[in-house]
């Protein structure tokens, strides 16, 4: 074994509060099951935050849906382990999972503008969400729930309890679901593109408040987006998705600054890093979840294919410390 393993073995024992161990996952359709995730394996850990990233539709959300359980009808997971405080949520009879969501692993939906009910005050949606997972009423649960909006920043939060969710800005409907999973002191935070269709400047200030959520509660976020600029100033990790498959990881900084992956590699050289310079494209088109595609499933589209690339799956190769590529030309 070597030293980096070794080290890399030690230091998720130690900080891991959650691991996605080899997750296999597909839909069924009247043609048959397609699979839809391939072995994909990352660990959270306590105090920080991971990224998920990728094209759309290369399944960071439904890998963050798989450790709530939140799935579609026709979804099937073939195999796999999700690990939370030496439990797999995957066995867990659903009352106790009913349990956890929300009060343990709290999630930041994609979308704020649909993801509060409208017939309902922003105050009374927040309230029932007290009161099931922490089991407060009366006074106490307004007090938490005044609290919570606070730690977002919403002014005025006391009166802001009265008003309806047309009666607040996309930021502010954004701001209030992160209270949301904030009343109950959940420990993990997925965050599913939680900046999606705000301006600039309110995405600075939400991703402001998610930092100050890690660094003062010590909680642990699940960071799901396509925005690497977003990614580069935030997280402490990064796991790229492909097609289904986690094709790297890494350390944020070590991965933007040693990229190792060829499709890591084309995502950051599309990024517009200097207005001077054309940007790069990456050819061709993500397959769908309909497509066979063997060996590893970047090479249709990879500037350095070689024949093993067409007809064997690199695994995940240890190619630093915490640092992992899928790739045979690492």
């Amino acid at each position: 074994m070597t030293i980096h393993i070794f080290l890399t073995i030690i230091y998720y024992i130690v900080m891991a509060i959650l691991d996605v161990k080899n997750l296999n996952l597909g839909f069924v359709f009247e043609n048959g099951f397609r699979q839809a995730l391939f072995d994909v394996s990352f660990s959270l850990e306590k105090g920080r935050m991971h990224a998920l990233v990728g094209e759309s539709g290369c399944g960071k959300t439904i890998s963050a849906m798989s450790i709530l359980r939140l799935l579609p009808k026709t979804a099937l997971i073939k195999s796999g382990e999700i690990i939370y405080k030496k439990e797999n949520l995957l066995k867990l009879p659903l009352k106790d999972m009913q349990k956890i969501r929300g009060a343990k692993i709290a999630l930041i939906p994609q979308d704020p503008m649909t993801s509060l009910n409208p017939l309902y005050t922003v105050g009374d949606q927040l309230l029932e969400v007290i009161k099931i997972h922490q089991g407060l009423s009366g006074k106490e649960a307004f007090k938490k729930a005044v609290e919570a909006l606070d730690a977002v920043q919403i002014p005025c939060a006391a009166e802001r309890m009265k008003a309806y969710p047309h009666e607040f800005s996309g930021g502010m409907k954004q701001r209030a679901i992160i209270a949301m999973a904030l009343s109950c002191n959940a420990e993990i935070l997925i965050a599913d593109e939680p900046t999606t269709a705000l301006d600039v400047t309110i995405q600075a200030q939400i991703m402001n408040i998610l930092n100050e959520i890690k660094t003062s509660k010590n909680t642990s976020i699940l960071l799901i987006t396509h925005d690497l600029a977003l990614v580069g100033e935030n997280a402490d990790y990064v796991s790229v998705m492909y097609a289904g498959r986690i094709v790297e990881t890494a350390p944020s900084k070590e991965f933007f600054s040693n990229p190792k992956h060829p499709y890591s590699t084309a995502l950051l050289r599309s990024l517009p890093s200097n207005r001077d310079l054309k940007l790069e494209t990456i050819q061709g088109q993500p397959p769908s979840i309909q497509q066979d595609i063997t060996g590893c499933r970047f090479h249709p589209r990879c500037t350095r294919c070689i024949d093993i690339c067409i007809n064997e799956v690199p695994e995940l190769d240890n190619v630093g410390i915490n640092h992992y590529s899928a790739c045979f030309r690492n």
